[in-house]
């Protein structure tokens, strides 16, 4: 198992070196270009260590993504009434897979299910102690590292950074799979 440690990677170049126009990134002058580039790679970078970090951690709690997911979503308001369709919504899942997702995190004592009072006919899902205790002490000291690599931003630097993000989700967000377009085989 490769373990990613929390390296500084230097200052984020602001020029590049003079280059021709590439596929990705057009015929913006070589500055823009770069700074642009150094920005994706940068994006790209944290995203992979993401995604070991995520892999690494449902690995250890032998679950997969949409059981953490679910984890996550619940235990961020604790003791706040969760319906299965509104996890259905959430993990953009049909109704039975939410079902044996939710099947799996009760057997293993992650999850609770308990009537609604108000209407016998459904139910609540809750994370239980163990599971906000589990996924403490796994993510803990994740959070606390990521904690430490922001506290020190400046409220410019900070607002920067979210406004970006935003920008990046949005983009993201907005790309659409076209009528027709194939899938690679």
């Amino acid at each position: 198992m490769t373990d990613i440690r929390t390296v500084s990677r230097g200052p984020v170049p602001t020029t590049a070196p003079e280059a021709a126009p590439t596929y990705w990134y057009g015929d913006e002058p070589t500055d823009r270009r770069g700074r642009s580039k150094a920005v994706l790679e940068a994006l790209r970078v944290y995203r992979a260590a993401e995604m070991a970090m995520r892999r690494r951690t449902r690995e250890s709690m032998s679950m997969g993504e949409n059981e953490l997911l679910v984890l996550r979503y619940l235990l961020r308001e604790p003791g706040r009434r969760v319906r299965p369709g509104e996890l259905t919504r959430y993990l953009g899942l049909s109704t039975a897979s939410t079902t044996a997702i939710l099947d799996r995190l009760e057997r293993s004592g992650h999850v609770t299910r308990a009537a609604n009072p108000e209407d016998r006919r459904s139910i609540f899902i809750q994370a239980t102690e163990r599971a906000d205790h589990e996924v403490r002490q796994t993510l803990g000291n994740m959070h606390d590292r990521m904690l430490a690599a922001v506290i020190d931003m400046s409220p410019e630097e900070a607002a920067t950074v979210v406004a970006f993000l935003h920008r990046m989700s949005d983009a993201v967000d907005g790309v659409a799979v076209e009528p027709g377009a194939t899938t690679s085989p």
